[in-house]
């Protein structure tokens, strides 16, 4: 799935100008945590509930946090900085402008990858540098939700489950093929040989259980750490 399936389209937006009230009423209208800032069709930044925590109308400008008084001679232009974020009136004073953005054909890995990555909520989706959608991490979590489980067609045969499961456990790190094999009858799995750790069993298990055909799972394996005691 890519960005173009799963995309909130189309976008609530504000231009640059738009005002502190303004903004905190449209999220709280559109139940939205996040407005992109758009100029031109382009976007240039995101004004995010985070951005509007510390605001002097509140009384909540103080709660900056403390810096040493050697932060403050290293970098005394952070105080001008931090002023500007909790008195400004539009939205391009206070927006965040580091905005990374995917395009319609990104996968969900990738997307997923950014929001874990950079601590962000949502990203917008640009065709030729034009706003067409906003993936957040609720859509990510909705696509989950329509996704059916093992969605895939049944394995025909126990071999036809083998095979997936193996092609899904060589792309592993933690599968040791040299120490473990695989056996499939009546639609049960059968692992049998050593294992490292009671984390791998389970990740061993969740994959067959991921395959479609598959009834159950045994894991026969004998940890290595007891195997060495018994040699």
């Amino acid at each position: 799935m890519n960005a173009a399936d799963i995309m909130t389209t189309p976008v609530v937006t504000i231009g640059p100008d738009a005002q502190i009230r303004e903004i905190a009423a449209l999220l709280l209208e559109k139940r939205i945590s996040g407005v992109p800032v758009v100029d031109g069709g382009r976007v240039i930044g995101f004004v995010n509930e985070a951005d509007l925590l510390r605001r002097h109308e509140i009384g909540t400008d103080a709660a900056t946090p403390e810096r040493s008084w050697w932060a403050q001679l290293i970098r005394p232009e952070r105080l001008s900085f931090d002023y500007v974020k909790t008195h400004a009136g539009r939205a391009r004073d206070i927006m965040t402008r580091d905005v990374v953005a995917v395009a319609e054909d990104t996968p969900l890995q990738r997307i997923a990858t950014i929001l874990a990555a950079r601590h962000v909520r949502r990203v917008p989706v640009l065709r030729s540098h034009q706003l067409v959608g906003i993936v957040t991490r609720a859509d990510l979590v909705r696509a989950i939700a329509r996704k059916p489980r093992n969605s895939e067609a049944p394995a025909q045969t126990d071999e036809d489950i083998r095979q997936r499961l193996l092609a899904e456990l060589e792309k592993q790190p933690w599968w040791h093929p040299d120490w473990s094999a695989v056996d499939v009858l009546g639609g049960i799995v059968t692992y049998r040989g050593l294992l490292e750790s009671e984390g791998e069993r389970q990740a061993a298990r969740v994959a067959a259980e991921n395959v479609p055909g598959v009834r159950g799972v045994e894991d026969n394996r004998t940890p290595w750490a007891a195997w060495q005691s018994f040699t």
